[in-house]
């Protein structure tokens, strides 16, 4: 069961489309969020969750304290359950926090998208290619605010992203067979790079 690990709507249960989607696991999720908290990037944040399946990471955000989260899904069946998971944290967390469902491409989005973002999540199909998820990063990369964080799932097979000027690569992390990376605003050319770990 797919459910909200901490927050205001800690314990929530959060449906998952039957298929087409990948849930990020609670363990992958519990880390992703106490490297960000640790950070102080959740709280107050403004955060955009692509490709977001089941809404379970920017639901988590809100949760944790997020000021508002756009989650970005095209497929049907899954932006119909974004929403009524939405709804039920919303209830929980009350009227403070603004949740957004948009049915769209994700490409479709961001070529019309305006605002500056704290938060990215990007945990896009197997399929998609490396060269479509670099187009993605790019776009993103001009959307952030300062200071901003860009949080990247892949299957640990999938080659690597290539992380265009505008973003700097801070860490990479494994956890069996999916891989996460952070990026911050910032010039990748002059950053070190990330060593990987494995937990």
């Amino acid at each position: 069961m797919t459910r909200i690990i901490s927050g205001r709507a800690g314990s929530v249960r959060l449906d998952v489309p039957a298929s087409g989607t990948r849930p990020t696991s609670d363990r992958v999720r519990e880390s992703i969020f106490s490297a960000l908290e640790a950070a102080a990037l959740v709280s107050g944040a403004r955060v955009l969750d692509l490709y977001a399946g089941s809404g379970a990471l920017g639901l988590e955000a809100i949760s944790r304290g997020a000021a508002s989260v756009d989650l970005v899904e095209k497929a049907p069946q899954a932006a119909t359950i974004i929403a009524a998971n939405a709804a039920r944290v919303r209830k929980a967390v009350g009227a403070a926090a603004e949740i957004k469902v948009h049915r769209r491409a994700v490409d479709a989005y961001l070529a019309t998208a305006r605002g500056a973002w704290d938060l990215v999540f990007i945990d896009p199909p197997y399929d998609l290619s490396a060269t479509d998820l670099a187009t993605c990063l790019d776009r993103v990369g001009g959307l952030l605010a300062d200071g901003g964080r860009v949080v990247v799932e892949r299957a640990s097979r999938s080659e690597p992203p290539h992380w265009p000027h505008s973003l700097a690569p801070l860490r990479e992390k494994r956890y069996g067979d999916t891989t996460v990376w952070h990026a911050a605003v910032g010039d990748a050319d002059d950053q070190p790079r990330p060593r990987s770990q494995s937990w």
